[in-house]
């Protein structure tokens, strides 16, 4: 209904944010990690809202990016996942974090949000699971990006790096972050890549 909100910060708390658009002043639900990347009141900042239409309520939920609406929009898809459940997950973890979860199955860490027991996380992978893939992480287009110069046997490598460990115990989610951060050079095999990657395990 509204794609997005534009205008002038009045007034910004952990859970909402006041926008002016020009003498009307919208009150948009937010993430805390919305909240910790919005810039100072009285700055201008743009939101990709989803509006809640109830009985009894009318409600706006804002976001940084259009991929964190995205993924905000497929979690309220989950039964027992409102909107409320929706940004407890995304304040407890970025929409690249969850879906590393999804695909990793990892009901744990989506279990870390509030108010998400280890059921409710169960049905958010069971449910998502198919709906969620790699190519969509904001992460593996970056790993893309840096494996421009570097060929197919550049990011090969890195892949194997990945399963291997999460074939250690490691989560995809941490498996990949670490992989990210090795400077690949031209001569590494993917056990070099791998012992690098270990060293950013801790």
């Amino acid at each position: 209904m509204i794609a997005f909100v534009k205008g002038r910060i009045d007034d910004i708390s952990e859970e909402n944010v006041v926008i002016d658009t020009g003498g009307i002043g919208y009150n948009v639900k937010i993430s805390t990690g919305t909240a910790a990347s919005l810039p100072g009141i009285g700055e201008e900042v743009k939101l990709y809202t989803y509006t809640c239409v109830r009985e009894d309520m009318f409600s706006l939920y804002g976001f940084l990016t259009r991929d964190d609406l995205e993924i905000f929009k497929k979690l309220i898809t989950v039964n027992g996942i409102g909107p409320k459940g929706g940004l407890a997950i995304l304040s407890a973890m970025s929409a690249d974090d969850l879906r590393f979860a999804i695909i990793s199955g990892d009901a744990a860490v989506i279990s870390k949000a509030p108010g998400i027991g280890k059921k409710t996380a169960e049905r958010v992978i069971l449910d998502l699971k198919d709906k969620i893939s790699l190519e969509d992480t904001l992460i593996h287009k970056e790993m893309n990006q840096l494996n421009v110069g570097g060929g197919l046997t550049d990011h090969h490598a890195r892949n194997e790096a990945v399963e291997a460990l999460t074939a250690l115990g490691y989560s995809a989610t941490d498996a990949l972050h670490a992989v990210k951060e090795v400077q690949i050079e031209d001569d590494m095999d993917v056990e070099t890549i791998l012992k690098l990657a270990l060293k950013n395990m801790f």
